[in-house]
């Protein structure tokens, strides 16, 4: 009799591991499908940046400088998220590309300060359609980083919780990495204005 106590104690607790372990996977599994949904914003943006830089070449030659940067931070930003798309919720890849996001995003304030002070290039229909596409892609960015945020804090609850903790330890479940703005400065949307 006492033999099946102990059967039954321990095979409770097997069913007990294997849906605590189901629940994580299926929680990281949510977090990496949340981050799916940034990078393809992401990628959205960044190809909409090459137009954008050919469309304000054309009237702002003189300002290669500021092309050039805006230029360089996009590649680093893909490459970035290229990085934490294979590894989404990883610490170091997450903190590579938020710094590389905040690079872009202040490269591209700085464009968009240069594009208010030519009237001719604020009146061009190519760069307005582009602007507008790049508002869009902000807003979808903002809710998807939204979501894999949700995402993630839903994840790292789930580890940490008893007895999940012991399952997360056990099976090499570690913390996943919120995408959160570094600076207050990066905080604010770059204004666009063609009035």
């Amino acid at each position: 009799m006492a033999g099946w106590i102990v059967l039954i104690v321990l095979v409770v607790l097997a069913l007990l591991g294997v849906g605590l372990y189901n629940r994580l996977v299926t929680l990281r599994n949510r977090y990496k499908n949340a981050f799916s949904q940034i990078d393809v914003q992401l990628k959205r943006r960044y190809d909409l940046i090459p137009n954008l830089v050919e469309t304000a070449k054309g009237y702002i030659q003189h300002e290669r400088g500021t092309l050039e940067a805006v230029v360089a931070a996009r590649n680093q930003a893909l490459a970035a998220a290229k990085g934490a798309a294979a590894n989404p919720g990883d610490p170091s890849t997450m903190q590579s590309l938020v710094g590389a996001e905040g690079a872009l995003m202040g490269a591209m304030s700085r464009l968009l300060a240069v594009v208010e002070r030519y009237p001719d290039l604020k009146a061009n229909q190519t760069m307005a359609l582009l602007m507008e596409e790049l508002t869009s892609t902000e807003n979808k960015v903002a809710f998807a980083r939204q979501a894999y945020n949700d995402a993630v804090m839903a994840y790292n609850t789930g580890r940490e919780t008893f007895p999940n903790v012991i399952v997360a330890n056990l099976f090499g479940f570690g913390p996943a990495q919120l995408f959160e703005v570094e600076s207050p400065s990066e905080r604010q949307a770059p204004k666009v204005s063609f009035s």
